[in-house]
């Protein structure tokens, strides 16, 4: 027993934290391959090393995977201090790190540093494919920087074999991510770039990615749906998820044939963005002047929202409830409880239909029947509920207005 507690001890020293150990980098030049203030590391590893996101089998383990700015080629390589011996450990055996990469990411990496700093220079020539529907500019401490937004389908020529490489840095930032079937035209992509100058020449570095999916939508209409939005770790707190979500809404907005816009299981972060894009493009309608805001939604609100912005009714109605909180003077005790009547009687409603499913099952099952199936809950549990639900509400909405308030 104590050699083998003796074992465990020793076998957990070679237990690396993926997240930690895997080290991005976006290379613009030989400096950046140096330089380990270019690195950015994942947030997620589960989806390669399993779901404790551990590596086995090694001490002072690094992985590197860097990539060009601009054309993505990659370079793949590890190190370590010390790896586990099978021989002494009972034929326990080591990850299989760079193999696990290369599968799951479906990429060819260089593995020659030497080679993979000489073909840098060759994003020099790189250049976006696609059509340019948005160029902005970022202030910030240093120079104005400049980015451009792209949207492309599949068959542009190129774009196919960019997006393979592209694709494969939702891995690590998007939680349960997947490789979409390419093979469909109905997936429209989006690129943004920085465009930046070296020895008075343009380049440009890739700074975020995302997709939308075209859905039918009754009788001629289409209704797209947003399902992967990624801003990459160092170009992210600069502005460009805004800039790339208002794209894509100008882009689908000037097309008469779409009926609304939707999203696909959208992470937190990207549920907050949306709210803050859809709140202050709201705003500059008539329908969500303060006055009416007080009044309760309205069919005119809906109306507005999805003729001008496209707007599906679900986020329309979250976004008068954020306006609504705007324009309610929290510190009126009346005001605020009209406001929370309001948004607990929408949170309500899964309640009523439950309460109404059960009336059904009364009028028709037997009473062992009924029992065996009822999973009810007590009046103080709802309200409980009811309440946990509004006070996430209000912490999430209250973000959004503290940014909406830097505007």
């Amino acid at each position: 027993m104590a050699d083998f507690t003796l074992m465990k001890n020793v076998l957990e020293e070679y237990v690396c934290d993926a997240n930690q150990v895997i080290e991005l980098k976006l290379v613009r030049s030989e400096a950046d391959v140096f330089d380990d203030g270019k690195i950015f590391h994942p947030e997620f590893t589960h989806q390669l090393f399993g779901q404790n996101e551990n590596i086995f089998g090694y001490k002072g383990l690094r992985v590197q995977l860097f990539f060009t700015a601009g054309r993505l080629v990659p370079y793949l390589h590890m190190t370590c201090t010390e790896k586990v011996n099978a021989k002494l450990f009972d034929g326990v055996q080591a990850d299989s790190v760079l193999k696990t990469v290369i599968d799951k990411l479906e990429i060819k990496p260089m593995d020659n540093l030497d080679k993979f700093i000489s073909v840098i220079s060759d994003d020099a020539s790189f250049q976006p494919v696609g059509e340019l529907l948005h160029a902005y500019s970022v202030e910030g401490e240093g120079p104005t920087r400049n980015f451009e937004i792209y949207t492309n389908d599949i068959t542009a020529p190129g774009f196919r074999e960019y997006h393979e490489r592209l694709q494969t840095f939702l891995w690590w930032y998007i939680d349960a991510a997947s490789y979409i079937d390419m093979d469909d035209e109905k997936w429209v992509y989006y690129t943004v770039f920085e465009k930046y100058i070296i020895n008075g020449n343009k380049r440009y570095a890739v700074a975020g990615y995302a997709t939308a999916y075209r859905y039918y939508a009754y009788p001629d209409m289409t209704r797209p749906r947003i399902s992967q939005v990624l801003v990459l770790p160092p170009f992210q707190r600069q502005g460009h998820g805004v800039q790339l979500l208002q794209t894509m809404y100008s882009h689908f907005r000037n097309d008469t044939k779409i009926l609304d816009i939707t999203v696909e299981d959208p992470s937190e972060d990207f549920v907050r963005l949306r709210d803050f894009v859809d709140c202050r493009d709201c705003m500059k309608l008539p329908a969500f002047d303060p006055a009416n805001l007080t009044k309760g939604f309205s069919a005119e609100m809906e109306k507005q929202a999805l003729e001008k912005l496209k707007l599906c009714k679900k986020q329309v109605r979250r976004v008068y409830e954020i306006l609504r909180l705007r324009a309610t003077n929290t510190r009126d005790r009346a005001e605020m409880k009209a406001y929370r009547l309001d948004i607990k009687r929408r949170l309500n409603i899964p309640f009523q239909k439950q309460k109404s499913d059960q009336e059904k099952m009364r009028r028709t099952l037997k009473p062992e029947e009924l029992a065996a199936t009822m999973q009810g809950t007590t009046l103080q549990e709802r309200h409980e509920t009811l309440e946990n639900w509004y006070q996430e509400l209000m912490t999430d909405y209250r973000r959004v207005l503290d940014r909406l308030a830097l505007e």
